[in-house]
């Protein structure tokens, strides 16, 4: 009898020490559920603590308390030369809606990789331009307003990019940059003229071969080349009286043919070039007694690539470098719409086609800014395509601000690679 009472005793305490553990255990679950939850609203705290943070500072950034690094200048020496400009204003929203409009049919889609990109940050002025070699004439870094430009003092100015290969332009290639025009360019000679071959002369001869290759010369308002010795020019219309300004110049090369495009006009058309391009040089003539300005920013040369739907084929995505913005705004650049307009066309020849936008800078700049910089600039961006007929549905918008790096931030070309809009595909 005294046995099976030590029995029962025994399970019974065996029992009640596996209930007791159950309910430790319950507890203790209880117990870690509640500090996760804890810590996941610390975290939202301190998630929206860093996007208000954000936001405000990219509205102090667009009313010039605040100046993101990415686009930064260096306006500090007072020995610089400054060129004063009277021409340059703010541009409002409806004003840039305006002019997205007038670049509705602009068709020209910049190359994927940068290869050069010289938009004069950090650079002294009244120096000449450190990323450039000189082949005639004298040129030399200073400001336009706000504005970083390479001046060309004289006459028959022409300058190349340093580079580490002689013959450094792929078989595919781009090539933009702005051009100022004086506003007595109508009147009076001033030209710019882009070789892609050595030398100052207008034309070389083509190697083993009775033909010639052609500079490009770029008026206000028209474009002059001699192709295999047929001269071509094509002019076009200014809408609104011209009181000076820049012009945006942007080159296609795609293995024989060549497109050049000022602003949003198409000027040249070449099916055969007759010549593979293995160099560039950008040059002025002007007539210096009349014209006080002559000068080129934001030279950005890129590397051609596959067609947007094969990117995405074959990555599930595709990244595009050619959408650009005002400096610390969203306002998305009028010859960005090249690429907007091909997106367009794509997503509406394949309508099961959605995106994530997402934006990226460098690391120039504050992280927070970036950040909240980046995300309104996707936004923008997924509104343009919007605006443009694409439904709502197939979108989504994301900033990253400088978090996922592509390439180096050490150079200007990597700078320029890591400043992306990427479409991923959902």
């Amino acid at each position: 009898m005294l046995i099976k009472k030590t029995i029962f005793v025994f399970l019974g305490l065996i029992i009640l020490c596996s209930t007791t553990n159950a309910q430790f255990d319950n507890l203790l679950k209880k117990a870690k559920e509640k500090v996760k939850r804890k810590v996941e609203r610390e975290i939202d705290k301190g998630m929206n603590k860093g996007i208000d943070e954000a936001d405000k500072a990219v509205k102090e950034g667009a009313s010039g308390k605040k100046e993101s690094g990415e686009q930064k200048g260096n306006n500090s020496s007072s020995n610089n030369k400054e060129i004063t400009n009277n021409n340059t204003n703010s541009t409002g929203e409806v004003e840039n809606k305006q002019e997205l409009t007038v670049w509705s049919k602009y068709n020209f889609v910049p190359g994927d990789k940068i290869i050069f990109e010289d938009n004069l940050i950090s650079e002294e002025n009244g120096e000449f331009p450190s990323r450039w070699d000189l082949t005639a004439g004298n040129a030399e870094n200073a400001m336009l307003g706000n504005d970083n430009i390479i001046n060309f003092n004289r006459d028959g100015t022409i300058i190349k990019p340093l580079m580490e290969k002689e013959s450094y332009l792929p078989e595919v290639f781009t090539l933009e940059f702005d051009a100022y025009f004086d506003k007595e360019s109508p009147l009076r000679t001033q030209r710019y003229e882009v070789r892609f071959f050595e030398g100052r002369g207008y034309n070389r001869t083509i190697k083993n071969s009775r033909k010639r290759k052609y500079s490009i010369g770029i008026y206000w308002n028209k474009v002059q080349m001699n192709v295999f010795g047929d001269e071509i020019k094509k002019s076009y219309q200014e809408k609104k009286a011209w009181h000076g300004g820049w012009k945006h110049v942007a080159i296609a090369f795609n293995k024989r043919s060549l497109k050049l495009f000022v602003n949003q006009n198409r000027l040249l058309n070449i099916p055969k070039l007759g010549y593979m391009p293995q160099k560039f040089s950008i040059g002025a003539d002007f007539d210096k007694r009349y014209i006080n300005v002559a000068a080129i920013k934001n030279i950005r040369l890129a590397e051609g690539g596959k067609k947007l739907y094969d990117r995405i084929m074959a990555d599930g995505k595709f990244v595009t470098r050619g959408i650009l913005f005002d400096v610390n705004k969203a306002d998305v650049k009028p010859e960005s719409m090249g690429v907007i307009n091909k997106i367009v066309k794509l997503m509406k020849k394949h309508p099961d086609l959605k995106f994530r936008i997402e934006g990226h800078t460098d690391s120039d700049g504050d992280e927070v800014f970036n950040l909240a910089l980046s995300g309104k600039r996707a936004k923008a961006v997924m509104d343009l395509l919007i605006d443009n007929g694409i439904d709502a549905s197939r979108f989504e918008s994301k900033g990253y601000g400088e978090n996922k790096p592509v390439d180096n931030n050490t150079t200007p070309e990597g700078k320029a690679n890591n400043r992306r809009v990427e479409f991923i595909k959902i």
